[in-house]
């Protein structure tokens, strides 16, 4: 098992802080190591076994305790007057009720609690009602580029190193099952499908109750279709009456409300910097994680740039930024991103390959009058490193980068 230290060191921050900390992410994307590299830390810090009840309700062997009362009677026949407990419970969602129980929980005991979920709506709407103020939210993505490479180092350090790294990030994408085995693009992508049926129907159909499964698939495709490019529920409306399938924008925002739960999309607002106002709308939805995009619509040349703005923003999210689309006036910045005091402007492109795309790219962020870092970012190997204080990097560089 590959440390994700990262999370790790996220997770360590509120040991022992009265707040629950709910790790959340898509399926498969790691919620479950990032658990157990927690357990064996509390274990070498001298914490005692039977002080850490661990619990995953997606296997069968906690079948039994899937409502909040029979999860709160075992719990409390593991627990001892005069010790601290660490409960880890892993998928919680799959709990009736769970909220109460854990809610009790700290009530009731002396107790650290750590959840994962995967459907980031049952969390939000559930804690707000019962856990306001009192938990932290620490979500999990698919591999960054760093830890992709880390994974090529431990599971496949016998084979032929490969010539562009980055190459084979871009074609898999992050998941981690796909990158502990040596896997063809093919192979990958079946297990990708099989990842996506599973958070479609578990997370999405069942969770929100969708009656329309092929209409619903017919969202993620256009959705992933147009990753890059500003969007509107209007827009997808009246693509689907020009396919003769009647549908309306309220069905549409619900669908893709069900798809950001389950992680499958992220919502991306833009923001008038002009006016610093956040726009409501003509945003951008972007996957949870590439190879999604490809497993379902396949490989297409004219998409690589909105894959490549995909991974750029996937990899913002991780390092904690808040992330915009930027409006100046008529023009677009692909990202703005915040943290705290700091803002980053990113452009994304796919080769610079002549003078009107260079001015395309670096004109919008030569127009922001501030001294804010601002970087365009491509897949080109040789080119100028600044025009007038505007840094290119590549990709894969600006992927490792330890500050932007």
């Amino acid at each position: 098992m590959i440390s994700r230290a990262d999370y790790l060191e996220q997770l360590k921050r509120f040991i022992n802080k009265p707040l629950i900390k709910i790790i959340t992410g898509i399926r498969r994307s790691g919620k479950s190591t990032v658990l157990r590299m927690l357990q064996e830390d509390l274990l070498k810090s001298g914490v005692n076994e039977t002080q850490v009840i661990s619990m995953n309700f997606e296997s069968f062997a906690w079948a039994d305790y899937t409502t909040a009362p029979k999860l709160y009677d075992y719990v409390k026949s593991k627990i001892r007057q005069g010790q601290k407990y660490y409960l880890l419970l892993d998928e919680i969602q799959e709990v009736e009720d769970w909220e109460k129980a854990v809610n009790s929980f700290m009530v009731d005991f002396d107790v650290d609690i750590f959840l994962t979920g995967s459907n980031s709506h049952l969390l939000s709407s559930e804690l707000a009602t019962f856990l306001a103020g009192r938990y932290v939210e620490i979500p999990v993505f698919t591999l960054s580029y760093r830890e992709y490479l880390n994974f090529r180092e431990h599971y496949h350090s016998g084979e032929k190193p490969q010539a562009d790294p980055f190459a084979g990030y871009l074609r898999k994408g992050g998941f981690p099952v796909i990158h502990t085995v040596h896997y063809d693009e093919d192979t990958a992508y079946k297990i990708v499908r099989d990842i996506y049926s599973s958070v479609i129907l578990r997370d999405t159909v069942q969770r929100h109750k969708i009656r329309d499964v092929e209409l619903l698939e017919r969202v993620i495709r256009y959705a992933f279709d147009t990753i890059g490019n500003t969007f509107s529920g209007k827009n997808v409306a009246d693509y689907f009456k020009s396919q003769q399938r009647k549908t309306d924008i309220h069905t549409i925002y619900n669908y893709l409300y069900a798809l950001e739960g389950a992680y499958i999309l992220h919502r991306v607002p833009r923001y008038d910097i002009k006016g610093r106002e956040i726009l409501k709308t003509q945003e951008k939805f972007y996957a949870g994680d590439v190879s999604l995009v490809y497993a379902t619509m396949g490989q297409r040349d004219r998409m690589i740039s909105g894959i490549l703005e995909n991974i750029v923003f996937l990899e913002l999210k991780r390092r904690g930024y808040q992330v915009y689309v930027g409006k100046l006036d008529n023009r677009e910045i692909d990202f703005i991103a915040e943290k705290q005091e700091v803002k980053v402007y990113i452009q994304v492109a796919y080769k610079l390959e002549s003078q009107q795309t260079v001015e395309r790219e670096f004109s919008p962020l030569l127009a922001v009058n501030d001294h804010y870092p601002k970087y365009v970012v491509s897949m080109d190997d040789f080119w100028k490193d600044s025009i007038e204080g505007v840094r290119h990097r590549h990709i894969a560089d600006f992927l490792l980068a330890e500050y932007f």
